[in-house]
Formats: structure tokens, C-alpha cells, sequence
């Protein structure tokens, strides 16, 4: 996996490149220095306002069973995002990192991991809502595109998959169950007890219908946001692209990089989306490779400094741990 990992890796940069040198490298810089400093931190700033509204929406399903500040789950969040955004890895090893970040805040391993499992599902099930949006906003701009169909099917297929892992994390395969005891036996000497821990916490999450509709809701609110920074994005680099029109890019870029979630920080999948996505809606293609690498700029100025952070609480904890164990005893 992790040979695949960096392999996808080298095919995206490499595909990016040859993208931004087919539409010209000196057409994508002069579109980025069109931004200005204020409307790059404004852009910045609504990173940071998402990440808010993403851990809470964490936060509403997670069972408190010990006292736990709002922020526990926000930061968590910033920690999957920035690890996805900016370290070689796919999306995957955000939930582990996200999940690692807030066990280090009184947060137990099997509520982390459970309840990063079900927000990473009413997230998944909020992106197909929002790709959906995309798609109808794509119909009524554009009825005759040929993207339409392939949104269509992935849509469709995208639903099925999503309650098919729903249908897993309930317990209604136990197959499953037995792969994953086999394998948490090859570190876990009480593998079977920490699988049925986990089911157990599952099942408890899942048995809160209220929460799981909200969270959902909310995520669907930080979907949309995201389109709402796509439109300020297109705007600081002067482009007067209408709001649903942002939405739409946006929400279909969604679908492609959850399509490709292996490729890690979706390299060469977010600049090949822009480009085509815009060219749909009027933008030209220097334009939207522009955007794209704002992004990729806030994407480094918000996740490296999260990452350094959360670095910096994990040796310090080493630390402790370190002269716990090499106290005297009494």
C-alpha cells in the first residue's frame, strides 16, 4: 500500500505538471499573482471557520463519557485534514491521525476510532448530497455535457457502497468481524476483546438516530462551505464566478477526489478537476489551475503548523513517559 501510495503520488504531480505546462506556466503564475494578501488570508481564515463546523459535527456523535472540552474534536479534525492535505499518505491515514490526535485528550481509543468511523460515513453520505447539488446544477447550466451520465453512475454506485459499510460497521457480516480479529491479532495479543469493545461502541453510536441526522446536516453544511471557499477562491483572482456555479466545481471535484481517495493529497486529480470542471462553466483553464494552487498555499499554511503542533504534543508525552518509567520506585 504504501508503495502504491507513492507511486499514485509520482503519476499525479507528474500529470499536474504536464497540466500546468500544456496551459502555459507563466498563464497559471500571472492568475496567482492576481491575489492579494488580504483576500489570501480571507481564504485561510475560512479554513479554519470549516474546521469548526467539521468538529462539531464530530463532536455531536461522539458519547461523552468523561469530561471533554469542545475544542477535543476540532482539533482532531484539523489533524486529519492536515495530515491528508499534507503528508504522503491517502485519506486513510488523516482518520488514523485524527483519531490518534484526540486520544491524547482523555478522548478512549475505541470511542476515537468508532466514532471516526460513523463521521467519516455521515461525511461520506453528506458528499453525495453535495454532489448531487453539483449535478443538478450542472444539468440546468449545462444540459448537453457529457459529465453528466458518469456523475450520475457514481452517484448511484457511491450510495450503494456507502450502505454496504454501513451494513459492516452494524454487524450484520460477521465475516468481516473475523478478518479484522485475525488481523489485530498480529499486535494485539486481546484482539477478539478490543473487536468487541469496538462493535459494542458502534452499536451505541448507532443507536443515537437524532445524532447521526445532525451530524450529517452538519456536514452538509461544511460541504457547502467548501464551496463557499471554491467562490471566494475564483473571486480573489478576479473571476466573477456565480456562487452555484462555485458550488457545482466544487462539489463535483468532491466526487472525483473521493473517487480517487488512494491518491494521496489528490495530486494531479484537484488540478485536472478544476481545469475541466471550469472550463464547463465559462472559466479558463489558467484560471482554475490558479485556484488550485491557492489552495494547495492554504492548505500548507494551515496544515504544517497543525502538524508541528500536534508533533510537538506527542514528544512532549514521550517525554513524561520517559521519566515515569525511569522514576525510582519507592
Amino acid at each position: 500500500m504504501k508503495r502504491l501510495s507513492y507511486l499514485l503520488a509520482l503519476i499525479g504531480v507528474t500529470g499536474a505538471l504536464l497540466l500546468v505546462s500544456y496551459y502555459g506556466f507563466g498563464n497559471v503564475v500571472s492568475s496567482v499573482s492576481r491575489i492579494g494578501w488580504p483576500q489570501f488570508g480571507l481564504i485561510v481564515g475560512w479554513q479554519l471557520f470549516l474546521f469548526v463546523i467539521l468538529g462539531t459535527a464530530w463532536d455531536v456523535i461522539t458519547p461523552a463519557r468523561t469530561m471533554r472540552r469542545p475544542w477535543v474534536l476540532v482539533w482532531g479534525r484539523m489533524v486529519r485534514d492536515a495530515s491528508a492535505n499534507c503528508l504522503p499518505f491517502s485519506q486513510v491515514g488523516g482518520f488514523v491521525f485524527g483519531a490518534r490526535a484526540v486520544t491524547l485528550h482523555g478522548v478512549e481509543w475505541h470511542t476515537a476510532t468508532a466514532s471516526t468511523v460513523i463521521d467519516v460515513t455521515a461525511e461520506f453520505l453528506a458528499q453525495i448530497a453535495f454532489a448531487a447539488i453539483g449535478l443538478g446544477i450542472l444539468l440546468a447550466r449545462a444540459p448537453r455535457s457529457g459529465l453528466a451520465v458518469p456523475v450520475e453512475v457514481g452517484i448511484g454506485l457511491a450510495v450503494l457502497a456507502c450502505f454496504a459499510f454501513i451494513w459492516v460497521q452494524k454487524g450484520a457480516a460477521p465475516v468481516f468481524a473475523r478478518i479484522g480479529q485475525r488481523i489485530a491479532g498480529n499486535w494485539f495479543t486481546d484482539a477478539r476483546e478490543r473487536m468487541e469493545v469496538l462493535q459494542a461502541e458502534l452499536a451505541l453510536i448507532y443507536g443515537h438516530t437524532g445524532k447521526l441526522a445532525v451530524c450529517f446536516f452538519v456536514h452538509l453544511i461544511g460541504w457547502i462551505g467548501t464551496g463557499g471557499a471554491g467562490w471566494i477562491g475564483y473571486h480573489a483572482l478576479g473571476v466573477p464566478l456565480d456562487f452555484d456555479d462555485a458550488l457545482a466545481i466544487e462539489a463535483l471535484l468532491a466526487a472525483a477526489a473521493a473517487v480517487a481517495f488512494l491518491v494521496p493529497v489528490n495530486a494531479g486529480v484537484q488540478e485536472a478537476g478544476y481545469a475541466g470542471l471550469g472550463a464547463i462553466f465559462g472559466v479558463p483553464p489558467e484560471l482554475s489551475l490558479g485556484v488550485s494552487l491557492v489552495r494547495r498555499a492554504r492548505d500548507i499554511v494551515v496544515g504544517v503548523p497543525i502538524l508541528l503542533f500536534w508533533q510537538f504534543i506527542e514528544m512532549r508525552r514521550l517525554r513524561v513517559r520517559k521519566v515515569r518509567y525511569q522514576a525510582p520506585g519507592p
